[in-house]
């Protein structure tokens, strides 16, 4: 985090530059709410027997930064989430995700009339489209799986430190810790980055390609938001530019197959910034190159061993951020919303590993 003193001189020196205008061009907080919600926000060590993580970073330092970028006259609200249909692409993890509309029913002796729907059994809709993973969502072992049955599952470690049996002692347990339940609500300011535009020259990122903690920190130069950083506590949205390939219908059956994301080192760039979550408009977060999901490719350069999914480990097992997977980035970007407030509440489903959510952003378009 970088201090008040030197926020405030690299925000003068970047406008005597000419790369960020102190106007409007660019929504970003004034000095003085930055400041202020540094001193607001928890430094933590976190109390015995947290189970919350990073959400333990909202509260009032995170709803004054959120709160000036509702008052701006030009502010707009940007869905970040996709519309869930039968249709759209669809993970190859979970069942099937079918809904099933019922006639209009009535009931007897009223004038009433009315409509709803069911899910075919085996369906995750918490695993489908927009969603938000639980904490408990992942964990780790003491050495890779061999694939000799049966799986450890009694040797797994989550988020600090606890155990698999007292996480989800039986087959059929909820999480009875660390469930989707526990996270707090994310109302705070949100940092949209654009990959697509600033590393990839306007192309969508390929299969395989990682965002870096050098990337980030171009992204934010070239971006008018080098001074302001990213703060405790913010959402950090990465536009990779692989949501364009999110069809409804899905007739290219691309999506779900492979994608781009973020890199090691920064997941751990964004651990050291205490951010509450990640959001990419891809459906892994992780970097997929092709064939790895096939076991016929290796995972991205700069995997750890034995962790092809090595992001989800950091993030939620190690620092405790949430991820926001399919998140919808592209009005957003287009519109150069660099800064805004982010409004994410995932359901409260008890025991739950995720949940399926609408995320929004309100902020002033750039110029």
């Amino acid at each position: 985090m970088k201090s008040p003193s030197s926020l405030r001189s690299i925000t003068a020196l970047l406008a005597l530059a000419g790369l960020v205008s102190v106007s409007s061009a660019i929504a970003v907080e004034p000095i003085s709410i930055l400041n202020q919600s540094v001193k607001k926000t928890p430094k933590g060590p976190w109390p015995k027997g947290d189970e919350m993580g990073m959400g333990n970073t909202q509260g009032a330092a995170t709803w004054m930064r959120c709160a000036w970028h509702l008052t701006q006259g030009t502010a707009k609200v940007y869905e970040l989430s996709y519309l869930r249909s039968n249709t759209m692409p669809k993970s190859p993890f979970t069942g099937p995700y079918i809904q099933q509309y019922k006639p209009t029913g009535g009931i007897p002796f009223t004038a009433h009339a009315f409509n709803g729907e069911a899910l075919e059994a085996g369906a995750e809709p918490a695993a489908q489209a927009t969603q938000m993973d639980a904490l408990g969502h992942f964990a780790a072992l003491p050495e890779p799986w061999k694939m000799e049955p049966p799986f450890p599952a009694d040797q797994a470690v989550y988020y600090g430190g606890r155990k698999q049996a007292t996480v989800k002692p039986t087959p059929d347990s909820p999480l009875l810790e660390l469930g989707i339940e526990k996270a707090a609500p994310i109302v705070t300011t949100a940092v949209v980055l654009d990959a697509k535009t600033f590393v990839n020259g306007g192309k969508a990122m390929e299969a395989g390609q990682v965002v870096t903690k050098a990337h980030i920190e171009a992204m934010l130069e070239a971006q008018g938001l080098a001074g302001r950083g990213i703060m405790a506590g913010d959402v950090v949205y990465i536009r990779t530019g692989w949501g364009d390939h999110w069809k409804d219908p899905d007739t290219e059956g691309i999506y779900y197959t492979k994608a781009p994301g973020l890199g090691y080192d920064a997941a751990q760039y964004l651990g050291e910034r205490r951010i509450v979550a990640i959001g990419l408009d891809t459906p892994f977060i992780d970097p997929v190159p092709e064939g790895m999901l096939q076991g016929k490719a290796p995972p991205a350069e700069g995997t750890p061993p034995g962790l092809p999914f090595a992001v989800h480990h950091h993030m939620l097992t190690k620092m405790g951020i949430h991820h926001i997977e399919h998140a919808n980035l592209q009005a957003v970007a287009n519109d150069k919303v660099w800064t805004s407030c982010t409004m994410v509440l995932p359901l409260r489903e008890k025991g739950g590993a995720g949940s399926a959510v609408r995320p929004i952003a309100i902020g002033a378009p750039g110029q």
